[in-house]
């Protein structure tokens, strides 16, 4: 069926999610979607939080909650996901950046080289052990979530933001010379 063709009376679009495409027309993928994002965001702050003694952290969690967003991205399309999640992910990405950095101050302030470590003495209940690693582990996560969901959004909305000139048809000649 092409876009501009209206579906069979039997079928027709669904009223209670709005899309901005027919590319993302599938009730399964909308439904396993939304199921999915808290549990791919959950998961993604478990392996953040678990990361700095165990394998994990910023990198691997914010890549599991880019992917939550992106999914989102896939099965509602993107003007639906940006009103879902209404977020500038460069400056979320800037920020990522800035917060990860000062942590390093604090030990250059001691005296100590940039990036000393220093925890708290006892471990927060659920959380664990606290200290400046985390904190950096904080920053690379939001990093990677803005550039990774930037990215994403820029490939998929590449044809919107960058059309293509409308060509003209170039006449064919026949093997026959008419």
């Amino acid at each position: 069926m092409h876009r501009n063709e209206l579906p069979p009376p039997n079928r027709l679009p669904s009223r209670s999610t709005p899309r901005d495409s027919a590319l993302y027309d599938s009730l399964i993928l909308r439904t396993v979607s939304r199921l999915m994002m808290p549990l791919l965001l959950l998961l993604s702050i478990y392996m953040l939080l678990r990361g700095h003694n165990l394998p994990g952290g910023g990198f691997i969690g914010g890549l599991l909650a880019a992917s939550a967003i992106i999914l989102q991205i896939v099965a509602f399309g993107p003007k639906t996901a940006r009103r879902i999640l209404p977020v500038n992910y460069l400056l979320l990405a800037a920020f990522g950046v800035f917060f990860g950095a000062i942590w390093g101050l604090p030990a250059m302030v001691a005296g100590l080289p940039y990036m000393q470590a220093f925890w708290l003495p006892e471990p927060i209940p659920g959380v664990g052990k606290l200290g400046t690693p985390v904190l950096f582990d904080i920053g690379v996560y939001l990093t990677v979530i803005g550039v990774t969901t930037k990215i994403a959004l820029l490939l998929v909305e590449e044809p919107i933001l960058f059309p293509l000139p409308a060509m003209k048809p170039s006449p064919v000649e026949t093997e026959d010379g008419a």
